[in-house]
Parts: structure tokens; C-alpha cells; sequence
């Protein structure tokens, strides 16, 4: 790959906008990005941030984007099925062109389009132009057509995907790519082979390779289809047969280098962005962090003064307003970004807005506050801690909003005997059960309180939760969502104790005027998101699931989290052990069935191995860089055609859990206690289920016995067993239930084994004969029903033909009629209203519904399905941890809930409340909810988690 001189002052950039507008949108697909009103930013910022990044890693002298303006008509005169096949642009590109056309105008980029021709000509014209002029131009694009115009003086730059590394393409590298002599041999190559994309046919019956030989061989088409008689059997009747079609695909593939447009060197410097402009769209579509990442591409052009229209300004003297006016040159105006961010920003900040922020470090003036607190209904508060572990953090201070702009800041000792008095000051407002208190991430201010021996009791109402209801798919940081509802932006911790790493300091170490100004205007922002949100609430009918579910589920996951669960370590260490040994054997086996040695780790590598030597799949994909797609999706679609795959597979999966698990946890051990605590989000997941964090126990993979063995490794404490109680089917269940599917019902009230109920009724035969295999595809119909799973998926999975995949879900149809019904009444009901709903009220907000794009609107269709279910499921274990924490409580027991997992819940108890422990954790497991279904929950015992599930 070659590398840019930066020192050249003659680089002209050209990209090509749509290319990369498409492959911004498609590589955040699975995770898109939504503002809080629901855009979808991801085309938008995808190409944004690849143009922000070109512009800082190359720094080019010159640059222009270049879209497509309206039919190709100059190839659809020639050929009217020219990129005809290609589907309908999705709605978020649509949208986000108007946008992006904004953000280039205001970073002062030319935007260039000709009618009646592709952005390929365009730059195809304008490269050859700027190349007479001697500069040397990079066509950013992924896009191979271009390679046909590369020589010494034009290049295709390709820019790495997901933070992957750039790609250039000189002569040598097409050369080589293409086992070619010359560049321009690629429009032969694309005329032989075709391109589905663009739908140019190509000569019949010749594919890549093919191509390659012939180019070898023959040099050109014309060449080709003059030797025919070179040719032999059928290949030569269908080169003979499509030769005219060859010739047309020829045309079509060749990117004009003469189309009217001209290259006006001025047009195309690259000047300093109208940062105000940039700043006005970022803040519209949410974009935080790109206006820094664009400040700092520019930023080596910062200096002390500047000269501005003969006048020498230093940084000192100008004001932020006169730095916005000074047009010409002002980057150079701002020593740092916060400065330029500070004269730009359109937000009110601290500096700008009424408030008054108190600190009351006196105990009689603080009593007052505390009297005062007392008389209000609803009352802001947040902790201000050394550190952001809640077991080990300390309190260094505490604030409290009622009315906006109003804060009080509580400053306290380092001596932790003199916070504990302090903190009884305030213990009747944490105790009071009728006033609301109000926090961001409540459970984080409920455990630091708790270790202090405070327990906040009450009404309470968490804005971060209460956005969370409002918004699944947003973000829910206090700042984020500050700076989009209030528009306000509050100090960032980072500006007062420095950025994250070693040397980031401590919230304790700031002057008394920094913390107050801080903590209490997270108070007061708070209590003005409360302000928003709690009515908001009331209108969307989330009540009932905020105070009812969400809020006291807050408390059970605080106290879990702070009990923690023992580690055998001694356990960990021999199947680290085991697990290296079970990994050098599958490698050997692995080799042998190769017939060759290679790194295991190395996805170019195996992509070799399994696609090239072993040719296991002649229409394997590549991915963009070029190697061969080996991800466990695709592996697993292989796994008939050869055993390697399974042990390649499983390969995988003990290497996971052996770094991820078992060599990892050790060192998630907390010292003060020697357990494991991680982290319940109740703000992460959009479907309602929760999400475990540092560590995350929830994915270790239970399918296979060495994953199973890692659940030995959680052991209850002396005296203790650990129980563990898990639903039976409770997604197929509930989907019966909510559908009221009367055949499902009654399968389950009549305790019949359900995935062999379902292969009795689809193979129409006596319960009694049904086989393991009938058995086992009915399960894979029953779960994959709730997935949205069509015949395709179904046939890959259990190894029915397509066909007989499409009866079986047919069968499974005229089984289960009002499932059919449900099915197609959600995906109406969410098409009608934007959003779906769990048995308990919790909102699935589905955009893309009505989305022209049939894999986008697709991928919304299931989630109209499934949403339902999975977030009733998760309602009914929320509902049932809070039963059971309840049930424990009030009958004084020491049997502790430590781990929720899915549809399963951990518990420690002492071994004389086993019996009692059981009987209630079943009782309300089976009883969390009301249901025609009867719920099944199993339960078991043992001295550690694998014994006891």
C-alpha cells in the first residue's frame, strides 16, 4: 500500500458521495443511530465522520463531494435495464442528503453533480483534468469500477471500515488485484463478468475467475470474441451467443472522462468550516462528539494571532462574539477546542443562565435546609463520590433542587466519623415515605447511601428510567439528555477533574466553588427533567409500569448488586487448565482435517483454508477488505457440508469463554468482600429484559457442557446453599397467552409436553409416536415462530428442503390459527399507532414499520411480533423478583436474591430456610402475573450454581 506525501501542495480529494453515504448507513444497520425525536442519523453520520477523518489523517489541499443527479440517461439511452434491479433507497438516506448537502456547505466543501450523468463521470473527468495540471488526485470510494482510471497521477483511496486501516490503489496495486498489465484492462474485466450491482449482463456463463484467465490470455473482450475458435465446448457457445452483450457491457462499464463539467482549481480549496454553521446542524441532529473531531482535523492550523484584514489580534484580546465574526481565517483565533466550543455553542450554559447555587457547610444552617426540604412533594437530590464504584467510593458531597435554578450543595468531611453525622442530618429526608425524591441514576446515589447506613425510602423517580420508558432506543446520559430538552449544557466532570486514565483526578481535590457550581446544577437540571418527563408519563400511560415495576425493581437490583456472589477461584484456575488442553486438542484436529497448519485466530487465514483448499463453498462472500467472511453465522450454515466446521465452532466458543470467563473473573473479584458484583441496567436493552454488566454473566454460553462448567465456579458461602429457579418456556407460554391461541392453551393446561404436542398436531399422528427428530423440528418451529422466522431460516436449521420447510410453517399455521391472527393483527396495530405493547403496557416504538425498504421494514415486522413477547417475559420475572424480595423481607428471612439471568433467578440462603425460601420463590415465580396459561417455574439446590440448575 503506498503511503500520501502530505508535503505535496497539489492532492485533490474527490468523493464519491453516494458510496459512501450507503456504506455509512449499512455498517451501522443492526445498531442504528436515532435522535430523540427518532431520525435515523446513521447515513448522515457515517459519511460525516469519514469526511472528518479523511480531512484529519490526510489533510488535503483540495476536495470536492460528488453526488448523482437525477438518470444515469447517458447508459439507460444504451441500455434502459441499466442498474434497474437495484432496490428502492432507504428513507434514512433519503433524508439524510438534505443534511449532509447543509453540513458541506457549511464547512464551505463544493458539492458537484451533472444531470444526466453518474458521479462516476464526474470524477472520472475532473481527474483526468486535474491530472494535465499536475496534481494528483484520490477518488475516495470503496467502489472497484474506479480502478479503471487509476494511474501514476489519480488513485482510489478506500477508507477502512469500522476503524480498519485506509487502502490505497496505485497502478501496481490494480495490477496486481486484477492480474492485469494495464489499469484500463478492468473495463474489459467488468464487460466480461458483469455487475450484478449496477445490472450490467456481462458475457453468459463467465464469472471472476473466468474473467481473469481470459484477460490473461486475451488482454481485451474485442480479443476474446475475436478467438472464439480458442474456446471450447459449452463456454464457447455462450461467450459466442452473448458477444454483443459483452460489447454493450463494455460501454456501459467505461466511466466517461468527458463529461461537461470543468476544473476550476480555486473552487476547490479546502477552507476553514463556518464553525457556527456546522455547530447550528450538528446540535439539530444530536451529533456531540463530531464537532470536536472536527475542530481538531483543522486544528494544526491553530496559532497565538492571526492576521485578519491587516489587523494582528492575539487570542487574549478577542471576544468570543468577535471570534465568531472574523469569517477569514478565525480557526486560528482559538487556543483550544473548549474555547472555539464555548464562542459557537448555541446552548445556554452556567455562565449564561439565572440560578442560584448554594454551599451550606454548617450543621444549624443545613438543619434549616433539611426543615425546608421536608415541606416540599417532590425534591431533587445527587451524590457526589471519589469514584464510581459504589462499593469502595467515598461521599465528598450531596445536593438538592426543588425549583428550577434553585441548588443547595452539602459539602462533607474527609473524615468519614464526621460524614456519618452530617448524613443523620439529612436521614428524616431519606426516610420520608410522601415526598418524591428525584435522582439520575438512582441506584447509584441508593447504594453509596446504603453503605453509609442510609436507606432512601419512599416515592421515588429516576429521570434516567423515566426516559428510558419514554424512549427504549435513545440514549439516557443526564448531559445528553440536558442538552436536548433543555437545551442547556451542563459542566462536564472532565473539565473539573481531567479526562479518563491514570492521571484523571478526584472530585475532592476541586475548590469548594467548582463543587457547588457542579453538583448543584446536576441537581437542578435533574429536577427540571423530572419537571418533563413526569407528566409526559401520565400522557403515554407508563405510570403504573414507572412506580408499580420499574422503580421498585430499582431497590431489589441495588440490594443484589451490593450482595455479590463467592468465586471459587482453585475451580476457575483447573478449567482455565482443562479448557487449554480442550483447545490444543481441537487445534491438532483441526490441522489433521486441513491437512495443514495455521493460525487459528486469523480470519484471512481460515478464510483460505475453508474457501480456496477445501472449497467448501464456491459462492463464499468476501467482506470489503477483501478476505473471506467467516463469522459464526456463516460457519454455521456450513456445518453439513464438513465436521471441521463443528470443531471450528467449538474452537471458538472455548477460547470465549476462556478469556472472557474464566481467566477474566478473578480479577472482577472486589477485595473488600472477596464476591462478584456486577451491574443489573435496567436502561439498556429497548425489549424491557435486563442487561448484566462488569462482569456481564448473562451471555455465558449454557448450551454446551464446558459452558455449564463455569456456572461450578459460583459457590454460596459456609452454612449457605445457592438456589437457583427458572422458567419453563416462559416466552412460548406467554405468546399463547397473548394471542389466546386456544389449542397452545390447552396443551399447557393439560401439562402435555408442548414441542411434542406441536409435532403430534403437525405430523398428524398420536402424541405417543411422535419421534426425537418430529419433536426436536417442532421446537425449532415453536421458537422460531416468536423470532419471525420464515422458511429460509427454518430449512437452514433443521435440514428440510425449502419446501418442505414452507408446509411445515403452513402446518404449524392451520395448527395454531390465532397465532396466525395475533401475528398479522401486531404487525397492523404497530403500522397504525408506531409501537407495540407488553402485557404490562411497556412500548416498543417501531419507525421503520412502514419503511419502503422491505429488509428494513422486515426487521420491523418481527420486532412487532416478538417485542410483545420478550418484554412480557421480561415484566413477568420483574414482577416476580419484587414479589419475592418483598415475601423475604417481611418474613425476616436471610435468604438473599444475587443473580437475575434470563428467565432465571440465583439465590444464597442459609440451609434452615431452604424449605421456606423455595415454597415462596416458586409461589410468586408462578404466580407473578395473572395468566389462563399456567407459568412453570423449576427449582433447584446445590452448593454451587451448576449443582443447582
Amino acid at each position: 500500500m503506498e503511503n500520501i506525501d502530505a508535503t505535496q501542495d497539489k492532492r485533490l480529494f474527490l468523493i464519491d458521495a453516494y458510496a459512501m453515504i450507503f456504506r455509512g448507513y449499512y455498517a451501522l444497520i443492526r445498531n442504528p443511530r436515532l435522535t430523540s425525536k427518532g431520525l435515523d442519523t446513521s447515513a448522515i453520520f457515517g459519511f460525516t465522520n469519514s469526511l472528518i477523518e479523511l480531512i484529519r489523517r490526510e489533510k488535503p489541499t483540495h476536495l470536492a463531494v460528488v453526488f448523482d443527479v437525477g438518470e444515469a440517461s447517458v447508459r439507460t439511452e444504451d441500455f434502459s435495464a441499466y442498474k434497474a434491479n437495484r432496490s428502492e433507497t432507504p428513507e434514512a438516506i433519503k433524508n439524510a442528503i438534505p443534511y449532509i448537502h447543509r453540513i458541506l456547505e457549511a464547512m464551505h466543501i463544493p458539492i458537484l453533480g451533472v444531470p444526466g450523468y453518474e458521479a462516476d463521470d464526474v470524477i472520472g473527468t475532473i481527474a483526468c483534468k486535474a491530472e494535465k495540471e499536475g496534481y494528483t488526485t484520490f477518488m475516495v470510494t470503496p467502489d472497484k469500477d474506479f480502478a479503471q482510471l487509476v494511474t501514476d497521477k489519480i488513485k482510489i483511496y478506500k477508507p477502512g471500515l469500522k476503524g480498519g486501516d485506509i487502502e490505497i490503489l496505485g497502478v501496481e496495486e490494480v495490477k496486481a488485484k486484477y492480474e492485469i498489465e494495464d489499469p484500463k484492462q478492468v473495463i474489459d474485466f467488468l464487460a466480461m463478468m458483469g455487475d450484478a450491482v449496477d445490472n450490467i449482463p456481462g458475457l453468459e456463463g463467465v464469472g471472476e475467475k473466468t474473467a481473469m484467465k481470459f484477460l490473461k490470455e486475451f488482454g481485451s473482450i474485442e480479443n476474446l470474441l475475436a478467438n472464439t475458435h480458442q474456446l471450447k465446448g459449452k463456454l464457447k457457445e455462450k461467450v459466442e451467443a452473448s458477444a454483443e452483450r459483452g460489447i454493450l457491457s463494455k460501454k456501459l462499464a467505461t466511466i466517461i472522462c468527458d463529461a461537461p463539467v470543468e476544473f476550476h482549481q480555486e473552487q476547490y480549496d479546502l477552507e476553514t468550516p463556518d464553525f457556527e454553521k456546522v455547530k447550528e446542524v450538528f446540535e439539530e441532529i444530536e451529533f456531540r462528539r463530531l464537532y470536536e473531531n472536527l475542530y481538531r482535523a483543522f486544528a494544526p492550523a491553530v496559532t497565538g494571532t492571526t492576521v485578519v484584514t491587516e489587523v494582528e489580534i492575539t487570542v487574549t484580546e478577542a471576544t468570543p462574539q468577535q471570534k465568531v465574526a472574523q469569517a477569514v481565517g478565525q480557526l486560528d483565533l482559538f487556543a483550544t477546542y473548549e474555547e472555539l466550543d464555548q464562542a459557537t455553542s448555541t446552548k445556554s450554559t452556567i455562565e449564561h443562565n439565572d440560578h442560584l447555587y448554594q454551599f451550606v457547610s454548617n450543621p444549624k444552617a443545613q438543619k434549616i435546609l433539611v426543615d425546608n426540604l421536608l415541606k416540599q412533594k417532590v425534591v431533587c437530590f445527587d451524590t457526589e463520590t471519589t469514584s464510581l464504584n459504589e462499593l469502595e467510593a467515598e461521599l465528598v458531597g450531596m445536593s438538592f433542587s426543588y425549583k428550577k435554578g434553585l441548588a443547595y450543595y452539602i459539602p462533607l468531611s474527609e473524615d468519614q466519623g464526621e460524614v456519618l453525622q452530617t448524613l443523620e442530618i439529612f436521614r428524616p429526608f431519606f426516610e420520608k415515605e410522601d415526598l418524591v425524591k428525584v435522582a439520575h441514576n438512582l441506584k447509584f446515589d441508593y447504594k453509596i447511601l446504603k453503605r453509609y447506613n442510609i436507606t432512601v425510602k419512599g416515592a421515588m423517580f429516576d429521570t434516567m428510567i423515566a426516559h428510558y420508558l419514554l424512549n427504549p432506543d435513545g440514549r439516557h446520559g443526564m448531559d445528553y439528555l440536558s442538552e436536548v430538552y433543555l437545551n442547556y449544557k451542563p459542566v462536564s466532570i472532565e473539565t473539573i477533574i481531567g479526562k479518563k486514565g491514570k492521571k484523571q483526578g478526584n472530585f475532592r481535590d476541586a475548590d469548594l466553588r467548582t463543587q457547588t457550581d457542579y453538583a448543584a446544577e446536576d441537581a437542578d437540571v435533574t429536577f427540571q427533567l423530572y419537571e418533563l418527563f413526569a407528566p409526559q408519563l401520565k400522557k403515554e400511560n407508563l405510570e403504573d409500569l414507572f412506580f408499580n415495576i420499574e422503580m421498585p425493581l430499582m431497590e431489589v437490583l441495588a440490594k443484589m448488586e451490593l450482595a455479590g456472589i463467592s468465586l471459587d477461584e482453585k475451580w476457575l484456575a483447573q478449567e482455565s487448565v482443562d479448557l487449554e488442553n480442550d483447545l490444543k486438542q481441537l487445534e491438532s484436529k483441526i490441522f489433521e482435517l486441513s491437512g495443514e497448519e495455521f493460525n487459528m485466530n486469523s480470519p484471512k487465514q481460515l478464510g483460505e483454508i475453508l474457501f480456496e483448499k477445501m472449497q467448501l463453498d464456491p459462492k463464499a462472500k468476501k467482506t470489503k477488505t477483501g478476505q473471506y467472511a467467516t463469522s459464526e453465522d456463516v460457519l454455521q450454515k456450513l456445518s453439513s457440508k464438513h465436521e471441521i466446521i463443528k470443531h471450528i465452532l467449538e474452537y471458538r466458543t472455548y477460547q470465549k469463554l476462556k478469556s472472557t470467563y474464566v481467566d477474566a473473573l478473578p480479577s472482577q473479584i472486589e477485595k473488600t468482600d472477596n464476591r462478584v458484583h456486577t451491574n443489573f441496567s435496567q436502561t439498556t436493552a429497548a425489549t424491557g429484559r435486563l442487561a448484566s454488566v462488569n462482569p456481564n454473566l448473562q451471555n455465558i454460553p449454557i448450551r454446551t457442557l464446558r459452558g455449564q462448567q463455569i456456572r461450578g465456579a459460583f459457590v454460596s458461602a459456609e452454612g449457605k446453599k445457592i438456589i437457583s429457579a427458572d422458567y419453563s418456556q416462559i416466552e412460548l407460554r406467554l405468546i399463547a397467552e397473548i394471542s389466546g391461541e386456544d389449542n397452545m392453551i390447552k396443551a399447557f393446561q393439560d401439562g402435555e409436553d408442548i414441542h411434542a404436542s406441536t409435532a403430534a398436531k403437525l405430523f398428524k399422528i398420536p402424541l405417543e409416536e411422535v419421534s426425537k427428530t418430529q419433536r426436536s423440528q417442532a421446537k425449532t418451529v415453536n421458537f422460531g415462530i416468536i423470532y419471525g422466522q420464515g422458511a429460509f431460516a427454518l430449512a437452514e436449521q433443521t435440514g428440510l428442503s425449502r419446501t418442505e420447510a414452507k408446509q411445515m410453517i403452513e402446518a404449524y399455521f392451520e395448527t395454531y390459527p390465532k397465532l396466525k391472527e395475533y401475528m398479522a393483527e401486531q404487525v397492523n396495530k404497530a403500522r397504525q399507532q408506531g409501537y407495540v405493547e407488553t402485557l404490562l403496557g411497556r412500548k416498543r416504538h417501531l419507525k421503520d414499520i412502514n419503511s419502503n425498504n422491505f429488509v428494513v421494514r422486515g426487521h420491523a415486522e418481527r420486532n412487532a411480533v416478538n417485542a410483545p413477547v420478550q418484554g412480557s417475559a421480561a415484566d413477568v420475572v420483574k414482577m416476580a423478583m419484587i414479589k419475592i424480595q418483598k415475601e423475604l423481607e417481611k418474613e425476616k428471612l436471610q435468604t438473599k436474591m444475587l443473580l437475575q439471568v434470563h428467565d432465571e433467578l440465583i439465590f444464597e440462603a442459609p440451609i434452615e430456610e431452604l424449605e421456606i425460601a423455595q415454597n415462596i420463590i416458586k409461589m410468586e415465580m408462578e404466580n407473578a402475573v395473572e395468566t389462563q396459561v399456567p407459568l412453570l417455574v423449576e427449582v433447584g439446590v446445590g452448593n454451587n450454581w451448576l449443582e443447582a440448575h
